[in-house]
């Protein structure tokens, strides 16, 4: 048994009875799929009064590609100019939100952010990951930075349209769009790049994280950070699949098969499975960091105990607060922590890999500020999370932390429902 897989192993086994203790409120909407994703695909959550505002840009020659948004409007991003020894480094962030997986959920998410550039807010605060300040963001504060938006409903990989219902699938053309618009802005003189995205937006850039590499030259250092992105083929309560059924929709809808990496829809696995992080991370061949909670909020509030697995409602108030699940349901949850260990060890093996994987009801962790860089911050053996990944970035340290089960972990920003 190796070293990493023996660290592995121990964290499966290990606990200790300590209570999480912050606690982040928030209020559930009906938006299936992606209400709680919409916490967090703007960066401007629980940003600080002296957040930097970044203002919109549209991509004003997208249309001419066919590069729109799911109700043909054009796409855009926001961007923030890199200083001093950040100047040719550049952060590439590709927005979350959820996913559409019907006609009927495609036609209300394009009345939204989510599916309209009609709806998107002109400016947005940059905070975690994207602060300008080097007290917030130590190692990328003076980089190019830059958000682009969301709009198109399955992680940047669709590529059709339904005239009937006013829908364009098209987030492969929106991704391509929107790099050659970055590479047209400096992004072709880069030294050193990291593609980021949380939820639906971590799952993107698994996608495209060999591609995204492709674009620059073997001199420059390009790497991937995947936040929240570790969705799981994993059962829910009932025993059901709700994830793969909605991912098949997904993807089928949206015919994104055709953009789905090759490493893995070459070996035969049918177009789903390669939606799944877990069948696709062990062929990437870029450096890929993955930070994710071992309890994520939206998967347990979404594709493991969501209602609709629940008829009884006896997950309800697990669902909202960890602190409220019982020892048969928190032992389910320690299943799928266990389900997540497993699905990584190939990935974790590798050297040029990183993980931060705690044991926190969280769910996006890198734009937060408070959860990012902060005196409270969540860390896994005195380490907080931009401390992790700076030193995985710029080959530092060797980055593969596994926190204890819950409870043990004090330093988690636990989400709780109402």
């Amino acid at each position: 048994m190796t070293g990493l897989w023996l660290v592995l192993a121990a964290a499966i086994s290990a606990a200790v009875a300590f209570p999480s203790q912050e606690v982040l409120f928030v209020n559930e909407t009906n938006e299936s799929h992606s209400y709680l994703e919409s916490l967090y695909g703007i960066a401007s959550a629980a940003a600080p009064p002296n957040a930097l505002l970044v203002p919109l840009t549209l991509i004003n020659g997208a249309a001419a590609k066919g590069a729109v948004c799911l109700d043909g409007t054009l796409p855009g991003y926001h961007f923030h100019r890199g200083s001093g020894s950040g100047a040719n480094s550049w952060i590439v962030d590709l927005e979350g939100g959820g996913w559409c997986n019907s006609i009927k959920t495609c036609v209300y998410r394009k009345k939204t952010r989510r599916g309209s550039s009609n709806y998107f807010e002109r400016q947005i605060a940059f905070t975690g990951i994207l602060s300008d300040k080097a007290s917030e963001n130590p190692d990328f504060y003076n980089w190019n930075r830059v958000k682009v938006r969301y709009c198109d409903g399955a992680s940047f990989s669709g590529e059709g349209e339904n005239k009937a219902a006013g829908l364009q699938f098209r987030g492969q053309r929106i991704y391509e769009a929107a790099m050659d618009e970055l590479m047209s802005k400096g992004m072709h003189n880069a030294n050193q790049v990291l593609l980021v995205g949380c939820s639906a937006g971590g799952l993107a850039v698994i996608l495209h994280c060999d591609r995204f590499r492709g674009l620059f030259p073997s001199s420059t250092r390009v790497k991937c950070l995947s936040d929240g992105g570790l969705f799981m083929d994993a059962p829910d309560v009932s025993g059901g699949h709700i994830m793969r059924n909605f991912f098949t929709g997904v993807v089928s809808l949206q015919g994104a098969e055709r953009n789905l990496p090759g490493t893995c829809t070459n070996h035969g696995d049918d177009p789903t499975s390669c939606f799944f992080p877990e069948n696709v991370i062990g062929n990437i061949r870029t450096p890929l960091f993955i930070l994710n909670a071992a309890y994520d909020a939206w998967q347990v509030q979404q594709s493991l105990a969501p209602p609709s697995a629940d008829p009884r409602a006896n997950w309800r108030l697990c669902r909202k607060n960890i602190v409220q699940c019982s020892p048969s349901q928190i032992q389910f949850l320690q299943g799928f922590r266990t389900h997540i260990l497993n699905q990584i060890k190939g990935f974790a093996s590798s050297r040029q890999t990183g993980i931060f994987l705690n044991s926190c009801f969280a769910h996006c962790q890198s734009e937060r500020q408070d959860t990012w860089f902060a005196n409270n911050s969540p860390k896994i053996g005195n380490k907080a999370i931009a401390k992790s990944v700076g030193d995985w970035y710029f080959d530092r340290a060797n980055v593969k932390s596994i926190d204890c089960p819950y409870p043990c972990d004090t330093t988690c920003h636990n989400l709780q429902f109402h």
